[in-house]
């Protein structure tokens, strides 16, 4: 692309400061780029809503790994898969379920970056499942020397190096945990009350439940289980849904995955919309905030609460679960959590002022907001959420001394560690 030609998330509403978007077509060019560079970032598939992958200047390496070579190395054996940086979910998908595996998981669109997912702490749901950097047993990046540096499970530092947010180096390959491939059915159900909801007993049954909203009533309009085939499903406290339903009421339900108890291949049914097909237009803004489960009730009661406050603005309210893991910067760190996800109008005037009177409502609850979507909370907040911040920051100051994959969104995050 030329210096002149605007670089936009896939929403639209950032448009990064880089004048330009390099695009190594190898390992060298890569190095060549990241060494000589003051400042880099690495923009993934632009999924983010936030500027968490600009640089401050004109002048800074805006990098893109789409052009390097799209490794995909399975080992059967070990059940692992070395993916390079730049790939998708969808590829990712097809190449391990070739070899009859899988992942345990994967977020709502295939379309994303596994680097860039990884990254920001993304997610499914489950109440057994992690996100999905917990699947990673190796991490790969290149330091602002050019050095390839590799972490393991049990290194140290690793934990704080998989959820990195971009401020230890270019991550150029991951290795993920597989398990044999398995097919999934997925059920809807309409019209679920808030009043008298059992979370616990709803959320657990089926292996992935995503409970849907507008929040113009007290209640769930879609209610999606994503039950592992063999396994029955028994839902009595909402009605069988009828016909297809796109997250989003009122859209049609083309571009989503197959529905309706209809069996198929993990890869085909977890995420919710199809890999052939766009998702929507982008015309949309994202937030989200994980909390701890236990506190799920009282946290829909509190957004009930603010309802026609959210509602105006509101495409649609998602709400899933995260079974917690161990690493420093993951939204589920050492505590299951319950994920609270607003997909806005296109309209951030109108949005960010109901974002912060959400984080007011959610205040009791201490919740962690995703690192690739929009929030106001201030670095103070965040380190009352996040206990080991402080330790990244000292793993970002050893990794990077200089400071080149830091941006003012990674320096607010670091806030005063």
């Amino acid at each position: 692309m030329s210096d002149d030609d605007m670089v936009t998330n896939w929403a639209g509403n950032i448009a990064f400061t880089a004048r330009r978007l390099h695009r190594p077509a190898s390992p060298a060019e890569l190095r060549a780029l990241v060494t000589g560079a003051r400042q880099v970032r690495v923009l993934g598939s632009g999924h983010s809503f936030n500027r968490i992958a600009d640089t401050d200047d004109p002048d800074g390496t805006l990098i893109t790994l789409a052009g390097l070579p799209p490794t995909v190395d399975v080992d059967t054996a070990a059940r692992t898969v070395r993916v390079a940086g730049g790939v998708r979910y969808a590829e990712l998908a097809d190449r391990v379920h070739a070899f009859g595996l899988a992942l345990a998981n994967m977020a709502s669109l295939p379309h994303i970056s596994v680097a860039g997912s990884v990254a920001t702490g993304t997610h499914g749901s489950g109440n057994a499942l992690p996100p999905l950097s917990s699947s990673v047993c190796a991490v790969e990046f290149m330091t602002a020397d050019g050095t390839l540096v590799t972490l393991r499970r049990g290194d140290a530092g690793f934990d704080g190096a998989v959820v990195s947010l971009g401020a230890l180096g270019v991550v150029t390959a991951l290795t993920l945990d597989l398990e044999p491939a398995y097919e999934v059915a997925q059920h809807l159900f309409v019209d679920l009350p808030l009043a008298g909801l059992d979370f616990d007993a709803v959320t657990s049954s089926a292996y992935s439940v995503s409970l849907f909203t507008d929040w113009r009533g007290p209640r769930f309009t879609t209610v999606c289980l994503k039950q592992r085939a063999g396994r029955g499903v028994d839902f009595p406290w909402a009605a069988p849904a009828t016909e297809p339903h796109h997250p989003v009421p009122g859209v049609p339900a083309d571009n989503c995955t197959r529905q309706l108890g209809v069996p198929g291949p993990w890869h085909d049914r977890l995420p919710h919309f199809r890999a052939d097909f766009t998702p929507s237009s982008g015309a949309e803004l994202q937030s989200e905030y994980l909390l701890p489960r236990a506190d799920a009730l009282p946290a829909l009661q509190a957004l009930d609460a603010v309802r026609e406050t959210i509602a105006p603005v509101l495409q649609v309210c998602e709400v899933r679960t995260v079974a917690a893991d161990t690493q420093w910067l993951s939204l589920a760190y050492d505590r299951a959590a319950v994920a609270f996800h607003f997909t806005w109008a296109p309209d951030p005037a109108a949005v960010l002022p109901v974002i912060a009177r959400i984080e007011e409502a959610l205040a009791p609850f201490a919740p962690r907001p995703h690192w690739g979507k929009l929030f106001r909370t201030p670095p103070t907040g965040l380190h009352a959420v996040h206990p080991r911040l402080a330790d990244f920051a000292a793993l970002v100051t050893e990794l990077d001394p200089a400071g080149t994959f830091r941006n003012a969104f990674v320096r607010n995050v670091l806030g005063r560690a």
